[in-house]
């Protein structure tokens, strides 16, 4: 079984915890401090082999550089849980804004974070394009 790790500095570690936390429904599967300079917590569903890792060094904060196209799409089949989580997102203070590829706004919302990264809930469901496979 593979896993996956979505690692990216953040500006604020505990603020990032909190946010995805409660707007995603994310929860605590690893932190560390001052692991060489770095702090930093891994954030993840239970039934996922995916998760993110926030981080932040003490001594030489990276400031984050996101673009509009940097995205991490979640598929929400269920229109209930979409709408659901679209108002989890905005209470825990992400920004609901225009996607910059337009794909994204017929079926779902982009929201940002304070840092810029942007997160979108899709009410779809995945599916495989066979077209893709060679």
């Amino acid at each position: 079984m593979q896993q996956i790790r979505i690692a990216r500095p953040v500006t604020d570690l505990a603020r990032a915890q909190d946010w995805y936390c409660r707007g995603l429904g994310l929860r605590v599967v690893g932190a560390f401090e001052d692991h060489q300079g770095f702090d930093g917590v891994m954030l993840g569903l239970s039934e996922s082999n995916c998760h993110f890792e926030f981080t932040h060094r003490r001594s030489h904060p990276v400031a984050p550089s996101p673009t509009a196209e940097d995205l991490i799409v979640f598929y929400v089949p269920d229109e209930d849980e979409w709408r659901s989580l679209c108002v989890r997102m905005e209470a825990a203070g992400f920004r609901p804004v225009a996607s910059f590829n337009p794909y994204w706004d017929v079926r779902g919302t982009t929201f940002e974070d304070f840092d810029g990264y942007r997160v979108v809930l899709t009410c779809d469901g995945w599916r495989v394009n066979n077209n893709l496979r060679k």
